[in-house]
């Protein structure tokens, strides 16, 4: 991040360099007065502090605290913020790297790197996430179910410190299916959106589920509850829209689509070129359909009533 530039002075009006000379009459310097500390009335008169006799809140030798005590919370306000600064910047750097090697398949490294990032900022809750799914991915490869309570934990982790995290609901919820445990998975997901009535993250969630287990109606409904709640959730209409071409409704799939384009735009990366594709096909597709039936309908071109003899 570029460093921000320095703020000049504003002067209240014009440039000091182009303002004439004020012509009304400048206030009397106030006159000066000698404060003695309380404690030593007798004291040598070099050591009096002057101060301006009509400032009566200037900080003189009757009140160094005040002095002290700001200079202290500052200082201790700067060493926290700098603290918490560098916190945040070194896990965010620990969980990018570790994301790097993840994707490289190096997963024991990718483990080590999120360690570390929970360590530099343990109220991070991608910190436990990344490690979470680190750890399941290695339990499954090396089916040791040491590590797939251990990722269980992290995931618990997680949501401890946020409650609404999705791809942590998401990864719970897969890891209690493979473990046999599909019916704590929707309890999971249930709650999860019985305590927020007003979010679509859950009903898109549970509707993955849903159709994951067969049940594509069920996961209809939810998908039509998430666009009802939010509206102008992209991920919503882009699940919806992948439900209904599933489902054999491409107009009502095409327009799904054309609302993701029309709220996402470029913001969803792939998601966005996925809804792009799919409105160019379903398009073609339902045009190549309109076609076919006209044709199969056998329009012919009405023959001439009138006679030559007009012209």
């Amino acid at each position: 991040m570029p460093i921000p530039a320095l703020r000049q002075p504003v002067t209240a009006a014009g440039s000091p360099a182009t303002q004439s000379p004020s012509t009304e009459p400048r206030p009397e310097t106030p006159r000066l007065r000698l404060v003695r500390p309380d404690s030593a009335p007798d004291s040598d008169i070099s050591s009096a502090e002057i101060v301006p006799l009509g400032d009566r809140n200037a900080i003189g030798v009757r009140r160094p605290w005040m002095t002290w005590s700001y200079l202290v919370a500052s200082l201790i306000l700067g060493i926290t913020l700098t603290t918490l600064a560098g916190c945040h910047w070194a896990s965010a750097s620990q969980n990018s790297q570790g994301a790097a090697m993840y994707n490289q398949g190096q997963y024991t490294g990718a483990m080590e790197q999120f360690q570390k990032a929970i360590a530099s900022n343990p109220k991070d809750p991608d910190g436990y996430y990344n490690l979470a799914a680190t750890t399941h991915r290695l339990g499954n490869q090396r089916q040791d179910p040491n590590l797939i309570r251990q990722s269980e934990a992290l995931y618990n982790q997680c949501l401890d410190h946020d409650p609404n995290h999705v791809d942590c609901h998401r990864g719970l919820a897969v890891l209690l299916v493979d473990s046999g445990r599909p019916d704590r998975a929707f309890t999971l997901l249930k709650n999860w959106a019985a305590q927020n009535p007003a979010l679509a993250e859950p009903r898109i969630e549970l509707a993955r589920l849903y159709e994951e287990h067969g049940e594509p109606q069920t996961a209809l409904k939810y998908l039509e509850d998430a666009v009802q709640t939010d509206a102008n959730n992209p991920r919503a209409w882009l699940a919806l829209a992948r439900l209904r071409e599933n489902g054999g409704d491409p107009v009502q799939a095409l327009q799904n689509y054309q609302r993701v384009l029309a709220l996402g735009g470029g913001a969803m990366g792939g998601s966005s070129a996925l809804a792009t594709e799919r409105v160019a096909a379903l398009s073609r597709q339902i045009n190549s359909a309109n076609d076919a039936r006209l044709n199969a309908g056998g329009t012919q071109i009405a023959s001439p009533a009138f006679g030559s003899t007009r012209y």
